[in-house]
């Protein structure tokens, strides 16, 4: 089935449309990072407490990863560029809101409509990324298309640690404004107005029960933590939550099989590159978790560096990225994303095997660059090869759908990688913390080693405490003469710093055999030409049931 274009045109320069939906991707990307750095100016310039501002990040994640699947599917029914344009304007105007919020109410409030306009956006980038680029120019396009997602993802806490740092947090929301303008003006003068060439109806029950169902899922891994995986809401336990929504879910998939144009076209999953390809973005995400979660804290909270300070850190990863993705790219479009993609989870994970190898308390910024660029090396070899892996043999009818699953499945990536990664930290952190405290109650007087011990033990029943200037959250032993409180204080340093390091290691770890499983996987894509004819004969089976 063609795509028409409702203007009687195709994109005369794809390469310029291509600019104009990077940009817009680019927001989203970036606000994903850069607001985490922000968190403890926030809660002081608004007075708010750390639950309040937790749902600062995670109201957004929410309705972000929930209607990701829906605004893809709309993107095929009513026109990929409307919705790009709706979005831009409402994650625009949700930005400057969010700049001028006053409480921390007013701030999730503009989070959830910034929320909303990014799912409505994201999916249609790569959607009309599909439709304007020929299969064997897509790689490129696809290349430059992850640079800008590869530098989106990193380049967040740089910038957000200069702006926090010398300009005001408010810039972190602010800065979106005038990138969201030009690539508002992009979308209406540049971007095709591309259609479907029939009329499709929207599968409005679907919409309900994938909606409740990535709530129900999504909801349980972002907040389990803080509900200590327990009861959150009377007997309701955050488990039970996770089960209702796979339930809910699975019902939804089932429903999905009966519908002539369902919300997920089940169809898209018997293409094996495209499914190996979700796998591998929820890998790659649940990586980028495993590597920033645990170093930024270990970077400011150990080795004591300022907000910017930490960000520069990481800066090798975005320049080495934004160098080797569109070169990724191209070389994909020449060989096939296979071996690219197995290659750059391999690099990816030996980065973070070298910062499991070098993490010290003596390090400095330097001892993380050579990793971080390795790393970086990883991430730009991943995301445009896994891109054109995914999107290759995708029809332009079915693109928008696809979108919308790719991205859904990177944020349940994300999800799960905090989820995991959060848990194994804390796990590790308690264990280490009472080993240390033991190894260094020596220097404590006999009267106050039990309590000086025991404060470690129990620092994790009131939530680890590992913001800048914290040493876990254990607190100095009732009746301390004065004299020692300074040796004390300067002993829960000690034992917290090493604590966390020895902690991080296994940590990393996770995300380590996590990728590796990625790499491995990605033995079983298929090759161009055998992947274009099972796509070919799976188009041809859903036309004949359909008629």
């Amino acid at each position: 089935m063609a795509v028409a274009n409702t203007r009687g045109q195709t994109a005369r320069n794809p390469w310029l449309v291509l600019i104009f939906l990077s940009l817009g991707f680019f927001m989203i990307l970036l606000d994903t990072t850069i607001v985490n750095i922000a968190i403890p100016s926030i809660i002081s310039a608004l007075h708010s407490s750390l639950d309040q501002i937790l749902w600062v990040l995670n109201a957004y994640l929410l309705v972000y990863a929930v209607l990701l699947i829906t605004c893809g599917r709309l993107g095929d029914i009513v026109g990929q560029r409307r919705l790009f344009i709706l979005g831009l304007v409402l994650f625009t105007a949700a930005s400057a809101l969010c700049g001028v919020a006053q409480d921390g109410n007013q701030l999730i409030a503009a989070r959830i409509l910034q929320g909303v306009g990014g799912a409505i956006l994201t999916p249609q980038t790569l959607s009309i990324i599909t439709m304007i680029f020929p299969p064997e120019r897509r790689g490129a396009a696809f290349g430059i298309w992850g640079a800008v997602a590869g530098v989106a993802a990193v380049t967040g806490p740089t910038l957000g640690g200069f702006l926090v740092t010398y300009v005001d947090w408010r810039w972190i929301f602010y800065v979106n404004v005038p990138v969201g303008v030009v690539a508002l003006l992009g979308a209406i003068f540049i971007v095709p107005d591309l259609r479907p060439g029939r009329r499709h109806q929207l599968d409005l029950v679907g919409v309900v029960l994938a909606s409740a169902g990535l709530f129900g899922v999504v909801f349980g891994l972002v907040e389990g933590q803080r509900y200590d995986w327990g009861a959150f809401l009377g007997p309701i336990t955050i488990p039970e939550v996770i089960i209702a929504g796979l339930l809910v879910f699975a019902a939804f998939i089932f429903f999905e099989r009966f519908q002539r144009e369902p919300l997920l076209p089940l169809s898209l999953f018997r293409n094996l590159n495209f499914s190996i390809a979700i796998w591998v973005s929820a890998v790659v995400a649940f990586g980028m978790l495993g590597f920033f979660l645990p170093v930024t804290i270990f970077l400011q909270s150990v080795l004591g560096f300022s907000a910017l300070k930490a960000g520069l850190t990481f800066l090798p990863m975005s320049l080495v990225s934004m160098i080797v993705a569109p070169f990724a790219g191209r070389l994909s479009d020449r060989f096939g994303g296979k071996y690219l993609l197995m290659l750059g989870l391999t690099c990816f994970a030996a980065g973070m095997g070298l910062v499991v190898y070098l993490i010290s308390l003596s390090a400095t910024q330097a001892t993380f660059w050579g990793p971080a660029a390795l790393a970086g090396v990883g991430m730009g070899m991943t995301f445009a090869p896994l891109t054109t892996v995914a999107m290759r043999d995708v029809r332009p009818q079915m693109a928008g759908a696809a979108s919308g699953v790719l991205n859904t499945v990177r944020q349940l990536g994300g999800s799960i990688g905090s989820a995991v990664i959060g848990a194994v930290l804390q796990n590790r952190l308690a264990t280490e913390l009472h080993d240390q405290a033991v190894a260094q109650s020596g220097q404590v007087p006999p009267a106050f080693r039990g309590q000086f011990v025991n404060g470690f033990s129990h620092a994790a029943s009131s939530g680890f405490k590992v913001g800048v200037g914290q040493s876990g959250g254990v607190k100095l032993p009732a009746g301390i003469p004065p004299a020692i409180v300074h040796t004390l204080q300067s002993l829960f340093k000690q034992v917290f710093d090493q604590a966390y390091t020895n902690a991080v290691r296994p940590t990393l770890v996770v995300s380590i055999v996590v990728l590796a499983v990625g790499a491995l996987s990605c033995l079983a894509i298929e090759g161009r030409g055998k992947a274009s004819a099972r796509a070919e004969t799976i188009h041809r089976e859903v036309q004949t049931a359909s008629s």
